[in-house]
Parts: structure tokens; sequence; C-alpha cells
């Protein structure tokens, strides 16, 4: 069976190569909601599932000279486009677990940033999820890590750093958080502001604290709205990791959490409590690099931009109180899949096979106000 595994075909993609043909056999909705950057959707996933002869056609009429490497959800009814394409002299491969496994495809690189220390993203292009690692003096903390703690281990030995803590910016409610069990697995401290840890053993942060990781001090900014627990947090005036309270061109969504019943609030305040936790960020300088936890596209890190970029980008701070409540409240995009087993997983109050977590956070994020 020919196949290629998801990262190399992550590092060929960031390597642009020519004559390489990502092929997504899956229904146009399905990709349409979720697919690789510049890849190909010719929808003939019911002939091949019923009729694989009936898709010749369809699958005859691409470039020749071209490799093709097919996807579906899973890896399997994309192996049989490769033995059809195969079949018609073309070369063709399937990537291994389809879009299934290009969810698990983590990028990492440094963070231009006005300090002497370090700070790496890592990003997960089939999620549109950003993460971060901060080192100092060799000392190490994460946020928002994904269940995938491989990426983060393998940074902190690149970087022959010893994790003292790992941070939260909120519980999420598109993907499965590692950060409890990064934590442990290093008997260092869990941090996660109260209001989101409802019945999870964490190490409580509060408005003000600073957390220190080396020669750096990094203060808690309690940003409630997104979810009640949300925090930001400063790193050294120099930058912002935001969460899902601000992203470079939107602001977080306001009703998952009520929504997934684990808030006792209502979707019109957790805007009015957004829109006053933005302006706390607002007074800080423009040279400040904003990092959110998401991104919408397939992120490509680093993905930052300044407070000031931010400013003069992001329609939904130049709203008035008024409109920004009203919008927010009104204007609510797709939900991210299985988002409530994904909340409560993450505060805490439901437990969720280790063989079904990948499973349960497939798909695209939805986290940003539209």
């Amino acid at each position: 069976m020919a196949e290629i595994h998801p990262e190399k075909l992550s590092e060929r993609l960031q390597a642009g190569e020519d004559g390489l043909l990502v092929l997504d056999i899956r229904h146009e909705e399905e990709y349409d909601d979720w697919h690789i950057p510049d890849s190909v959707n010719v929808d003939v996933y019911d002939q091949l599932t019923d009729n694989p002869t009936a898709a010749t056609d369809a699958l005859g009429d691409l470039p020749d000279e071209t490799e093709i490497v097919t996807v579906c959800t899973a890896g399997v009814v994309s192996q049989t486009a490769t033995d059809v394409l195969q079949e018609l002299g073309y070369d063709a491969e399937t990537l291994t677990d389809g879009m299934n496994g290009w969810s698990r495809v983590h990028r990492h690189a440094p963070v231009p940033v006005d300090f002497d220390d370090t700070l790496i993203q890592v990003a997960r292009p089939g999620k549109g999820c950003l993460s971060h690692v901060l080192i100092s003096d060799g000392e190490a903390v994460a946020f928002d890590p994904s269940q995938y703690l491989e990426e983060y281990e393998a940074i902190l030995d690149d970087y022959n750093a010893e994790l003292v803590g790992v941070l939260d910016t909120h519980a999420h409610a598109d993907h499965v958080s590692g950060a409890a069990e990064l934590a442990e697995r290093h008997g260092v401290p869990y941090y996660l502001h109260p209001k989101d840890a409802l019945a999870i053993d964490a190490t409580p942060v509060e408005d003000g604290q600073t957390v220190p990781v080396g020669q750096l001090d990094i203060e808690v900014i309690h940003t409630p709205g997104h979810s009640e627990g949300s925090v930001s947090f400063d790193v050294d005036g120099a930058a912002l990791i935001t969460g899902d309270t601000l992203f470079h061109e939107s602001v977080g969504r306001v009703e998952l959490g009520v929504e997934a019943g684990i808030e006792d609030a209502d979707v019109e305040g957790n805007a009015a409590t957004l829109y006053e936790s933005l302006q706390r960020l607002l007074d800080r300088s423009d040279d400040t690099v904003v990092l959110p936890a998401h991104d919408p596209g397939s992120p490509e890190p680093p993905v930052s931009s300044t407070l000031g970029e931010v400013r003069e980008q992001n329609g939904d701070l130049r709203r008035g109180r008024e409109e920004f409540v009203r919008e927010l409240a009104s204007d609510v995009p797709d939900h991210p899949p299985n988002f409530e087993r994904v909340k409560r997983t993450n505060v805490g109050q439901e437990s969720v096979p280790a063989d079904e977590l990948a499973e349960l956070e497939l798909g695209p994020n939805n986290c940003a106000a539209e």
C-alpha cells in the first residue's frame, strides 16, 4: 500500500515542492468545512464506496506527471482512490489516517520578541491551534499545550530546558488540553483560573499574580468573556498571550460555556464582560506582540502581530460597547465539533478514554466570533 505520513506531507508542502497535488475525495461540504490548504476537491466519495470504476472518468482528468496524495477522513476510501489512480497510470499515494492524521501535525518556530530569552510557537495547521513555550535561563513554561505532548518534550530537549510550569489561558472548547498531563509528567504546577477549573486539580491563578520563569515574570490578567476563567499572560511587557480573548482579526465567541451547560451566565452578559476585558489589554504598548491560541487558517509559525497592527486590522475593536455586545450576542457561527464534551473534559467534568480523545477533537477550529 502506497502511503505518505502526515508529517512528511507537511514538510513537503512547507518546502513548496512542485509537481505535488493533494487530492481530497470527500463530499464537497466536508471539504469546504475543513481541508488541507491548496488541496483540490473531486467529490467521488460515493462512487469510490459503491462502485470504484464509476470514479474513473472524474479521476482520469487530473494532470499528468504529477504526484498525487489522496485524502479522506481516515485514509480508507482515499486508498481506493489511490488504487484507481494507479490503475490509470498515475503516481499516487494515500495520506496515512487522512484528515485525522493531518490534525496531529505540529510545526514550531521562534517568535521574534523584544527580549533576550526564547519564545517558541507551536502550531497545528490541521486545527488552527497555537501554543507557546517560553524558555529563560534554562527554565521553561508551556502555554495551552495540545494533548500531543511529544511535541513539547522535543522542544524542552532541544533547548536543554527544565519545565517549571504549564499554563492554560482557559478551558478550551475546540481541542483537548494536554496541560494537566504535561504538568503531572514533570511534577510541576498546572495553572488555571478557578472559574475554569471546575472539577480539575489545578494551581489557581488570579488577576495581577506573577508566575516566575528564569529571569522573567509572567503577569496574569483575568480577561473573562470567552469563558469565565479566561486569562491573558503578559510576558515581560513584550508579548501578550491572549488565548481566545483577542485574535488578530476577531475576538473570542461568548456562548460556548453557556451552551455547554457549565456557566451560570447569559450571552449578552458575557459579551459585555469581554468588552471590558479587551479594554484592559488595549492599554498596553503598540509594540507588544499579540499571540492568540488560534488562527483561523492553517497557521505557519510564527503567527504574530503587534498590538498596534491588531488595532488597525481588527474591526471588533472599533465597535462601541453597545454595538459590540449586540453583534457578539446575535451572530453565532458554527460550533466546534463536540464542543460540549471537549469543554467538559477540559474543566474536569467528563472523563474520556485515552483512545477516544483524538477523535473527540477532530474538525475545524471555530472559537472566534465572526
